[in-house]
């Protein structure tokens, strides 16, 4: 009887060993951000994932300082995140939540940070850049440069695309260059579309406008441009209608969830999410982060998409993983590897 009590001691420690060690299944982060620790105001700032509230402001005072504030304070939030304080504590952060996760993200920002993360963990970081015009100026970010970069197979995909923030739809004429560049290479283009930090516009993206967070304004684009490979960033929120309707009448067009899917109220996040899949699209909703200086929001983001009460199993995984691998391109072998 000892000898049998020692063989089924043994077996449990085997099976909980192998469980502990046991990979989790992978997930594909769309959305994530190599910048510096400062990136968002001086650190450390306190974000709500999600918040309780946006609060209301008395136009009278200083809306930057409310909002810094408030980041400092965490007085908006329901649950709080904190940014590290140093660049390298960032990095270490987020590294280590994306091998404790088996993450693979598509990581834009700094072109000098991306490379270092890169670097640093070779497998679990997708390069991509992240692109507006006054950007484009400063650092050369041109046509030409950019498809070397591209060319060269060190950068996968172009975006986050943020014209947005400088009051540029998408649909310009002066962009119509690079999304063909990335048409031709058939380069994935991420766009911002939807929402920023509240009050964006008096926070100094002073050309910043609501109007432009209309999914709509992707409508001549995947018209000029029906073989780009084009995904809606922040799924268009809070814009729903025009979301639905884009997706419906663009069977190549897919959303990532970033930053929604942590900073939004749980219950609007639900809505959102649950009005794109009951529409019939959750083929094509992929996880994204918007990873920025808060590691904690990662993992807080995919448990909402575990805990989601209206998905089934099979939606979260396409969620989480397959629909990004399928809109990557991602081959049978290399899914195996992950």
């Amino acid at each position: 009887m000892k000898t049998l009590n020692l063989i089924f001691l043994y077996s449990l420690t085997v099976v909980t060993v192998f469980a502990q060690q046991k990979k989790p299944l992978p997930v594909i982060d769309m959305h994530l951000h190599a910048v510096p620790v400062d990136d968002q105001g001086p650190p450390p700032l306190k974000i709500g994932a999600p918040f309780a509230n946006f609060s209301a402001f008395d136009p009278q005072g200083n809306y930057g300082e409310t909002f810094i504030g408030a980041l400092k304070s965490g007085a908006w939030n329901q649950h709080t995140v904190v940014s590290p304080i140093t660049n390298a504590e960032l990095q270490t952060q987020v590294l280590n939540i994306l091998n404790k996760r088996n993450i693979y993200a598509v990581c834009s920002g700094d072109l000098k940070i991306v490379r270092q993360w890169k670097s640093a963990s070779p497998k679990r970081i997708i390069n991509a850049v992240y692109w507006d015009l006054a950007l484009s100026k400063r650092a050369g970010l041109t046509v030409d440069s950019l498809t070397k970069l591209f060319k060269s197979g060190e950068f996968k995909i172009f975006g986050e695309i943020a014209l947005q923030y400088e009051g540029i739809s998408i649909a310009d004429s002066t962009v119509d260059a690079y999304l063909q560049m990335a048409e031709k290479l058939d380069i994935p283009v991420g766009v911002h579309i939807g929402t920023g930090p509240p009050g964006a516009v008096y926070l100094g993206a002073t050309k910043m406008r609501a109007r432009l967070s209309s999914a709509l304004i992707l409508e001549d684009v995947l018209v000029k441009h029906p073989k780009l490979r084009l995904y809606a960033m922040h799924a268009g929120w809070p814009m729903i209608d025009d979301m639905i309707a884009m997706l419906y009448a663009y069977p190549q067009l897919h959303v990532d969830i970033g930053v929604i899917d942590y900073i939004l109220p749980k219950k609007e996040f639900y809505y959102y999410l649950q009005r794109l899949v009951d529409a019939g699209f959750g083929k094509r909703v992929m996880f994204g982060s918007d990873q920025m200086v808060w590691p904690q929001a990662i993992e807080v983001s995919i448990n909402n998409i575990q805990e989601a009460p209206f998905l089934n199993e099979s939606q979260k995984r396409d969620i989480l993983f397959n629909n990004a691998a399928r809109f990557l391109r991602l081959s049978d072998q290399q899914i195996k590897e992950l």
